[in-house]
């Protein structure tokens, strides 16, 4: 008899392993410990997916299963090498911890004493050991004692002191301070959120004691000032001391309670603790403080080289007032961002510190091995201090030059390098690269080239420096 005619092929789409069977995969145990059920069965579905579109056969679901999920972080976040030379970058989430800090985080992630005196079995401070560690970095001497408490970052600080000192009466600052602080954050708006009237004197370059003391009446709640930070304005140039400042709130009249003059509010941004030769012209706390500062804000994640924090550094009965307003709450620091500042204090030096002071001649050493080993030539770079610390301070450096096109290679591979674009060339600057991290940073470059098919020496060297 004639035989039957042969059946349509068979769909391979039915051979695609089901998700229950995938899920099930014993090589899949541990990554329940690391991964939420929802992730694995995103990972599982874009696999299955992915076959269904005949991108891949469905022999090959399985392996590919598994190594999305090896490959899967419970974060999106990736790390970055920063060879721009900026040490602290924005973008890069500003200051680098500490091996004590990052260590601090991991015992600070399970039950810690923040808040209880382990002794007598009762509450404590919060954030003890964070300020004792602040205290002891400080060593400013003021009226009355010095105390500290910790925010969740500078402009939460800002607001606090505002907020708490000032209310809905004056504050004098002068024009040239009122700056924008970043993504499109201006501080007359931020002041102006909590309430209190900022009164404007002076004018963009030049501010005398004069407009202070014009400005000072009945409803003057508080005196500020701010340093510029990521800006510089030269020339005809006139700004009134701290010295100077609190000397005319004293002149106003003591407050009631404190018998001082009307509060002084400083603001020196990026955290200098004490002054440092390599960054000139930076204001640090303890100078504010013993020029007669109430209060001095700044942030923890720049040049302290910590945690994002809001510092507020203070005449004990100025932090106390802080301490007791009800917003204070609202904005205070969790148990990692303490246990990470109170190590990066107490620990050794941070990474900030080592960048910002690290030897030009070792740079260049380390830039030549670099360039040997990828066929580039080293030129003179200038790094940045970065995060609005220093404006136009010039790190004297070195950096390998790569051509331009290589950057997106650089960024997009593993581990990813942001380096900087300048003058048409791509630069690669050791400054920020822990020097154990050199190896892999070579790779990088290799792979880089690799990756766009040209590895081997570029042209002559464009103009050097800079930014």
């Amino acid at each position: 008899m004639p035989s039957a005619p042969p059946g349509p092929a068979e769909d391979p789409r039915r051979r695609i392993p089901r998700t229950d069977d995938l899920l099930a995969l014993p090589e899949l145990a541990g990554a329940r410990d690391r991964l939420s059920g929802a992730v694995l069965r995103g990972l599982v579905g874009a696999v299955q997916d992915r076959a269904r579109r005949g991108e891949l056969p469905p022999d090959e679901v399985r392996g590919e299963v598994l190594a999305a999920v090896a490959s899967r972080s419970a974060t999106s976040l990736r790390p970055v090498l920063n060879a721009t030379g900026v040490v602290v970058h924005t973008n890069l989430g500003r200051a680098p911890l500490s091996e004590a800090a990052a260590q601090a985080l991991i015992t600070a992630g399970g039950y810690v004493d923040v808040e209880m005196d382990l002794v007598t079995g009762r509450r404590s401070q919060r954030g003890a050991g964070a300020r004792r560690a602040l205290l002891a970095a400080c060593p400013a001497e003021v009226p009355g004692g010095l105390d500290a408490l910790v925010v969740n970052n500078g402009a939460a600080a800002l607001v606090l002191a505002t907020t708490a000192l000032i209310g809905t009466g004056e504050l004098i600052v002068s024009r040239g301070e009122l700056v924008e602080i970043g993504a499109g954050f201006r501080l007359p708006d931020l002041i102006a959120s909590t309430g209190a009237r900022l009164r404007e004197i002076g004018t963009t370059n030049r501010t005398h004691r004069a407009d202070y003391a014009g400005a000072l009446g009945p409803e003057t709640a508080g005196l500020l000032k701010v340093h510029p930070s990521n800006f510089r304005v030269d020339g005809f140039t006139s700004a009134v001391p701290i010295e100077e400042l609190r000397s005319l709130a004293d002149e106003y009249g003591p407050q009631p309670g404190t018998g001082l003059g009307v509060p002084l509010i400083v603001d020196v941004g990026s955290g200098l603790l004490t002054a440092d030769p390599a960054l000139p012209g930076e204001p640090d706390l303890t100078s504010a403080l013993e020029a007669g500062a109430d209060v001095v804000i700044a942030s923890g994640d720049k040049l302290l080289g910590g945690p994002q924090a809001g510092i507020l550094l203070g005449r004990a009965e100025t932090i106390r007032r802080l301490e007791r307003h009800p917003l204070a709450r609202a904005v205070r620091a969790d148990k990692l961002t303490l246990a990470a500042l109170e190590a990066t204090l107490d620990g050794g030096l941070t990474p900030v510190s080592r960048a910002l002071h690290a030897d030009p001649e070792r740079l260049r050493e380390r830039a030549e091995r670099l360039g040997a080993a990828v066929g580039a030539p080293v030129v003179a770079h200038e790094g940045r201090v970065g995060g609005g610390g220093a404006p136009g301070v010039p790190l004297a450096g070195w950096a390998v030059r790569l051509p331009e096109d290589l950057a997106p290679l650089l960024r997009t591979g593993d581990p990813a390098v942001l380096p900087r674009l300048q003058g048409g060339a791509c630069l690669v600057d050791l400054r920020c690269i822990p020097e154990p991290d050199d190896g892999r940073l070579a790779e990088a470059v290799r792979a880089a080239q690799a990756r766009r098919g040209t590895a081997g020496p570029v042209g002559p060297a464009g103009p050097e420096g800079g930014r």
